[in-house]
C-alpha cells in the first residue's frame, strides 16, 4: 500500500529527531515537473553538475535541496514523487554547499574498461542495492558528513534508513502504512 505524504513526513521528521537538517537529492530526469516546481519553491538548492547548463540538461540534472517539514514543496514532493524513485533524502549537520561538494565526488565512476560513466546513486533503486555491497572504507567515504540516508524501499509503503556505525552499515525498515 502506498504511503501518504503525512506518513512519510512523520518518518522523515520523527518527534525525537536528532536536530540535523534534512536534504534531498532529486533526479530531474525522473519527472518533467521536478525542475520547475523546485525552481518556483523558494527552497535553497544547488545543481550537482558544475557550470552553466543547457536548458534540457538543467531540467534533467540532479539537485541537492534543503527541505523544511512545513514547506508546501516538501508536501508536493512526497505526494507526487514518493514511490516513483525521484530521489533520496539525507540527514546531515553539514551546509548545503559542503554537502554539494561531498556528493559531487560520486557522480562519475569508471567501468571495467576505465571508461567514465555517470553513477546515479541518488536513484533509490541504485542506492539500496549499492550500499550493502560497500566495505568499511567505502561506507566511510560515502557517508562522510551524512548521518543517514533515507529512501523508499521497492515497497513504497516502507522507508529505509541507512546509517554507518563501527559495526558497519545499519538498515532500519520503517513501515509507513496508514493507521
Amino acid at each position: 500500500m502506498p504511503a501518504t505524504p503525512e506518513k512519510v513526513l512523520e518518518a522523515l521528521w520523527p518527534p525525537a529527531a536528532d536536530g540535523a537538517a534534512l536534504y534531498a537529492i532529486l533526479d530531474g530526469a525522473r519527472n518533467e515537473g521536478i525542475y520547475p516546481a523546485m525552481v518556483e519553491s523558494g527552497c535553497e538548492y544547488e545543481c550537482l553538475y558544475r557550470g552553466e547548463l543547457e536548458p534540457d540538461l538543467a531540467e534533467a540534472a540532479p539537485y541537492l535541496l534543503k527541505l523544511s517539514k512545513d514547506h508546501p514543496f516538501t508536501y508536493w514532493l512526497l505526494g507526487k514523487g514518493w514511490g516513483d524513485s525521484w530521489g533520496i533524502f539525507i540527514r546531515s549537520d553539514a551546509s548545503l554547499r559542503d554537502l554539494r561538494h561531498h556528493f559531487r565526488k560520486f557522480l562519475m565512476v569508471y567501468d571495467p574498461d576505465v571508461k567514465p560513466v555517470y553513477f546515479r546513486y541518488y536513484d533509490p533503486r541504485v542506492l539500496r542495492m549499492y550500499l550493502p555491497t560497500c566495505n568499511a572504507n567505502e561506507l566511510q567515504t560515502l557517508f562522510g558528513p551524512v548521518r543517514s540516508y533515507l529512501l523508499e524501499d521497492d515497497d513504497a509503503g516502507v522507508l529505509l534508513r541507512y546509517s554507518n556505525s563501527p559495526e558497519g552499515l545499519q538498515v532500519q525498515k520503517m513501515p509507513l502504512a496508514a493507521t
